[in-house]
């Protein structure tokens, strides 16, 4: 049976844990020179309705190395904007190429092409998930510290997509997730809910940090939410992450961001660029992850 990858839900912790290893795997194989072709010959169709660096970069190149080929592909160069059905897309393309990778805004439409694809359909990123940057975060939490499960992880600012993916990791991974936003701005009740003990909410950073292993912040504008920019400024100042903030965090936590960051809003620069931030190797994991998930859905 075909095997999307829509959200982490999409994993159990087995599956989880195996990609997390076998990207590491990947990484070794990498920085030594020594990288195989395991999946010559097949094809990732990527479907941009959002622009990207990361993501683009990371799919196409580990496509490469994984010897296969990506076709890039976005409304403006294709059918996809002339208002072909999704149905007839996900049809057409599944007769020619071996997975399809979509970046979109609507989390049902990607629901939509999985359900009318003969092959795998991977969530490059949508208004309600963005769980490949969370195959890479674990990763890199994993290389530094070890297994997460039972650790603190604090998320702080918006109640976005990013947030909604932490929720789901720390109901499989099972670690303690500890979000604090502006009030108006949380994230969705019922993803919320679904990861039960293993989540608290508040709009008490300081509260969210306290002793916390692992620290992640995203924008506090995210791509369509732009005429929103200036009053989000103000309402999420108080969540941004600095110095004194992570000074109440665990004395060896971690600090993550998927990027790209807006320096001085969400992060300081001294913070990001400091010893306690991962977010270069953290973005280079991306490759690695993604390559590691591309092989066990291409089985």
């Amino acid at each position: 049976m075909v095997r999307h990858f829509l959200s982490l839900n999409d994993l159990n912790v087995a599956e989880f844990q195996t990609i997390i290893e076998r990207a590491c795997e990947l990484k070794k194989e990498f920085q030594q020179n020594r990288m195989q072709q395991t999946r010559p010959g097949m094809v990732l169709a990527m479907i941009f309705e959002k622009s990207s660096t990361r993501t683009r970069v990371s799919f196409e190149a580990a496509m490469a190395q994984l010897g296969g080929h990506a076709i890039f592909l976005s409304p403006a160069d294709s059918q996809l904007g002339r208002g072909e059905p999704v149905e007839d897309t996900a049809r057409v393309l599944a007769k020619m190429v071996n997975c399809i990778m979509m970046r979109t805004f609507e989390h049902e439409k990607l629901k939509r092409y999985a359900a009318f694809s003969e092959i795998p359909v991977i969530n490059g990123l949508s208004d309600t998930y963005h769980p490949c940057q969370l195959l890479a975060d674990m990763q890199t939490y994993y290389e530094m510290r070890g297994a997460i499960k039972g650790k603190k992880v604090a998320w702080l600012g918006d109640g976005n997509n990013m947030c909604h993916s932490y929720i789901n990791a720390a109901r499989i991974l099972d670690f303690n997730l500890h979000i604090a936003t502006p009030e108006n701005y949380q994230a969705d009740k019922e993803i919320v809910a679904s990861a039960g003990k293993n989540i608290s909410t508040s709009c008490d950073p300081v509260a969210a940090v306290a002793d916390a292993d692992l620290v992640v912040t995203d924008v506090w504008a995210s791509m369509g939410q732009e005429e929103e920019t200036e009053e989000r400024l103000q309402v999420f100042k108080p969540f941004q992450v600095n110095t004194a903030l992570m000074q109440h965090a665990a004395s060896d936590a971690l600090f993550m961001h998927c990027l790209p960051a807006h320096r001085g809003e969400e992060v300081t620069a001294e913070l990001i660029d400091g010893e306690q931030s991962v977010v270069w190797e953290e973005a280079g994991n991306r490759l690695h992850s993604q390559k590691a998930l591309l092989e066990f859905l291409l089985q």
